[in-house]
């Protein structure tokens, strides 16, 4: 395991040496900087786990040096040391995002334990979380700034990043941890029994109640709500929402009574919210609501150093418990090697999920504990010229220099026209669910007919509401 890196950053040489050598002997690897100035060029430099700074220096002070800090990247963790008379500016860097504070004089022992939580905060989202790469370490060290907030989380992101995972990590890590984590696809429920998933209902308030029932914000009292797919919420419920969010009560189906609520809101989306308000699609003053801290999950194909180590995850997690005897020792997996570079350089559209369900799929078929091409789904060793339909040739791949979305674009609407556009068939030929198809027709404007209308066959009406959670 590689050591974690912390840079010590304090105008006078005597603290330095004292800090690094308490440091360094408990195994960190240690750098440090006489400036905030000097500071900032290493962090520009390398990647630093943790940035433990003194509050009061000639030139840039801590203050100023944790606003840079986060200014250049929301993510780092920030540790300040204080003079007894400089607390309250400590409080304010708290309030800035630092982690924490330590006034001196400090001992040693409580200096480690500090920095040991700080770290220890980041190793158990690494538990969760499987990623290598910067820019999922950048979302890792976010959510452990707003975890132990109140204030309304959107996610955002493509299907299959891991919505959900983030949300229950920021669950995990808040201080309503050991309260209970309640998650809704808002897509996967019809929109008139939605309401009282939501919010209960009163007896006889509706054909069907029978009796009253509590919703999801009164069972998630004093814990975490995660409301998957938010941009699905038809446009009247999203009024009554917006009420529960601001009031902080919610009323019942049917009910009379307003019931106080104390409930942190997490909402996912793979859609363009704010798009959706200038179309009148979705209320702007509820974008706004939910949109007070934010967080961007990029897709697998902006972080590809993550692929690997996902591999071996999903081949640990699908030969668990099972007569399979995948060998995996020191990272090393049996992929022979033209498989191995079929996983690492596709494109994955369906992001983790998809990945996941290509290792599951692979194990299931391998023979003699070696994964080959022939395991894997046929998306994936055809390349970008996906499989055929009705024994159809294969689709054509645009010229050489088209970027990514154009390619993308072309693939999709060869796909449409060859399945007469009926949506379910295009999503399962390209290797997407229904709704991530059903953004991408948004998003690049490809009509599903020529009346404009959605042109959902039933099939596709089943599709839309099942749909697992993100």
């Amino acid at each position: 395991m590689a050591r974690k890196s912390i840079l010590v950053v304090d105008d006078e040489k005597n603290q330095r040496e004292i800090l690094e050598t308490i440091l360094s002997g408990e195994g960190y690897d240690v750098t440090t900087a006489s400036s905030g100035e000097a500071a900032m060029k290493f962090v520009e430099s390398r990647r630093f786990d943790l940035v433990l700074t003194d509050l009061k220096m000639t030139g840039m002070s801590g203050l100023d040096l944790l606003k840079e800090l986060t200014n250049y990247d929301k993510s780092i963790i920030v540790i300040l040391l204080t003079a007894h008379g400089s607390v309250d500016s400590a409080v304010d860097a708290l309030r800035l995002g630092a982690f924490d504070y330590l006034q001196k004089p400090y001992d040693s022992e409580k200096l480690l334990d500090t920095v040991s939580r700080a770290l220890n905060k980041l190793s158990a989202l690494d538990t969760e979380i499987v990623s290598v790469s910067p820019e999922m370490d950048k979302v890792k060290k976010l959510i452990l700034k707003i975890a132990k907030s109140n204030s309304t989380v959107l996610i955002r992101g493509e299907s299959g990043t891991g919505k959900e995972l983030i949300a229950r990590s920021m669950h995990k890590n808040s201080l309503r941890t050991n309260e209970t984590f309640q998650a809704v696809n808002c897509a996967a429920i019809n929109e008139n029994l939605l309401e009282s998933e939501l919010f209960g209902h009163e007896k006889g308030s509706f054909t069907g109640a029978v009796g009253e029932k509590k919703g999801l914000f009164e069972i998630a009292n004093n814990g975490t709500l995660f409301l998957d797919e938010i941009g699905e919420l038809d446009i009247a419920l999203q009024a009554k929402l917006l009420r529960a969010l601001q009031e902080r009560e919610i009323r019942r189906v049917g009910g009379v009574k307003e019931i106080p609520v104390d409930v942190r809101v997490l909402a996912a989306t793979n859609r363009d919210l704010l798009k959706m308000t200038e179309e009148k699609r979705f209320r702007e003053d509820l974008y706004y609501r939910l949109n007070v801290l934010s967080i961007e999950i990029p897709p697998l194909r902006e972080r590809r150093s993550d692929i690997p180590v996902l591999i071996e995850y999903f081949v640990k997690k699908h030969t668990r418990g099972t007569d399979r005897s995948i060998n995996i020792e020191s990272r090393e997996i049996n992929i022979e090697s033209a498989a191995k570079k079929l996983l690492l350089d596709y494109h994955y559209p369906g992001n983790v999920r998809q990945l996941e369900s290509a290792i599951e799929r692979a194990i299931l078929l391998s023979e003699n504990d070696m994964i080959t091409t022939e395991d894997l789904p046929p998306e994936m060793t055809q390349g970008t010229s996906l499989a055929t339909v009705d024994g159809d040739t294969q689709f054509k791949l645009p010229p050489e220099g088209v970027n990514f979305e154009d390619v993308e674009r072309s693939l999709i609407m060869q796909a449409m026209d060859r399945t007469d556009n009926n949506i379910t068939k295009s999503a399962k030929l390209l290797g997407l669910t229904f709704r991530t198809l059903q953004y991408r027709l948004e998003k690049f404007g490809i009509k599903k007919d020529e009346n404009g209308d959605d042109g959902l066959s039933a099939s596709d009406e089943r599709e839309r509401t099942s749909d697992d959670l993100i």
